[in-house]
């Protein structure tokens, strides 16, 4: 076995858990991050001492110290910190997996909290002023032409990738359907309650064009969670493991500055690093497109999830959108996605759900199961950096 395969399928996700996702929780990331993380040592069947590691999202308001103490922790022997945004979760899956097969950890906590819609809203851009030749990149280059918030830079890239493909508006509508058509199955989705249609999605108001309101996620309060620990260890445990097959995290060629903006000016914006990373992932993992039935697709945004069905060989480059619309990724398709209802509509956990959803495929405990799943592809992205992990049946 090659030194790159050496983590295939030796570390896996032994407990999850989750707090309730919201407009407003009325408590501090904190209190949620505990609940999830609690919730999430119980479903391991562990106790809290028994956590010796954690690794939390840079962009987290919980520090790893100020978890250990919510959480009683006594013996602390690793703690990272990685990732911007929605980038971060399956790389910090495999920092877990890093110090568990290094022996810097045996049982190692991994989670996400936030009050993303009562406290800071990524979705409205920096939160502070921006001035011309003022602070970084996106005051000098990109405010001027009223560029400040990620669904104004998604929608240049979906805009483009219409002119390149030929992409129609409806094929984006069909990936917002297919991500509610789930949500209204989960009882803990935020859009259980609420149907969706063509003429609700192609009659909503447009925020950014091509981006209507159901082409962006859900800014969202709350908390997601899981512990990894060795394959050994997880299968004695009270739930069924996911095991990790396989990890991979990464970047485009020609990186910018900056945390996303700059990605517009590559001469390429219709292919995301998604696709370097896919090729990555499925190496290590010793798979391909075909071997996964169901996928947990990052859905900042619709044109995302286009791109990535691209990027990750489900499709070929520009046709991301008639696969959608084909019924491909909805019940019964060829590649069921996003079985919760995704960051469209059961909530934006930054992709922490989406590995929740993961493993409850692979336990067959979803309320969106997909038959025969034993395979699931997860992912988080932003256009700077991305990662992914592949979680199996044992």
């Amino acid at each position: 076995m090659t030194a790159e395969r050496e983590h295939r399928d030796r570390c896996a996700i032994s407990g999850i858990g989750a707090t309730a996702f919201s407009a407003r929780s009325g408590r501090n990331p904190l209190s949620l991050a505990t609940e999830a993380a609690l919730a999430a040592i119980a479903d391991a069947g562990l106790r809290p001492d028994d956590v010796d590691g954690i690794v939390r999202s840079e962009m987290d308001g919980v520090a790893h110290n100020d978890l250990a103490t919510a959480l009683g922790l006594t013996q602390l022997t690793y703690w990272g910190s990685t990732g911007t945004g929605g980038a971060a979760p399956c790389g910090q899956i495999g920092q877990a997996v890093g110090a568990i097969l290094s022996g810097q950890a045996s049982t190692v906590l991994v989670f996400r909290a936030l009050n993303g819609r009562s406290g800071a809203r990524y979705g409205r851009g920096t939160g502070r002023s921006v001035r011309v030749g003022g602070r970084g990149m996106l005051d000098e280059f990109f405010a001027p032409h009223g560029l400040v918030a990620p669904g104004q830079m998604f929608a240049l890239i979906a805009r483009r990738h219409m002119i390149e493909f030929g992409t129609e508006e409806r094929q984006l509508g069909a990936i917002a359907l297919a991500c509610r058509e789930r949500a209204n199955a989960n009882a803990g989705a935020q859009m259980r309650d609420r149907t969706l249609t063509m003429d609700d999605y192609l009659s909503a108001r447009t925020i950014a064009s091509p981006l209507r309101l159901y082409d962006f996620c859900l800014e969202t309060d709350g908390a997601c969670a899981v512990v990894v620990t060795t394959a050994e260890r997880a299968a004695h445990g009270p739930q069924s493991p996911a095991l990790i097959r396989a990890v991979a995290q990464g970047g485009p060629a020609g990186m910018q500055g900056g945390m996303m903006y700059p990605s517009l000016m590559r001469d390429t914006i219709t292919t995301q690093p998604s696709a370097a990373v896919a090729e990555t992932l499925y190496r290590r993992a010793g798979l391909g497109p075909d071997d996964i039935p169901v996928a947990q697709l990052y859905d900042c945004f619709t044109i995302t999830v286009l791109l990535q069905l691209e990027d990750y060989g489900f499709c070929a480059k520009g046709e991301g959108g008639p696969f959608a619309a084909s019924g491909a990724i909805g019940k019964g398709g060829r590649l069921p996605i996003n079985t919760a209802g995704g960051h469209l509509s059961e909530g934006y956990i930054h992709g922490m759900n989406h590995i929740v959803e993961g493993v409850r495929q692979i336990r067959g405990t979803s309320a969106g199961p997909v038959p025969g799943a034993d395979v699931c592809l997860v992912t988080s992205g932003l256009p700077v950096a991305t990662s992914a992990m592949i979680l199996r049946r044992p």
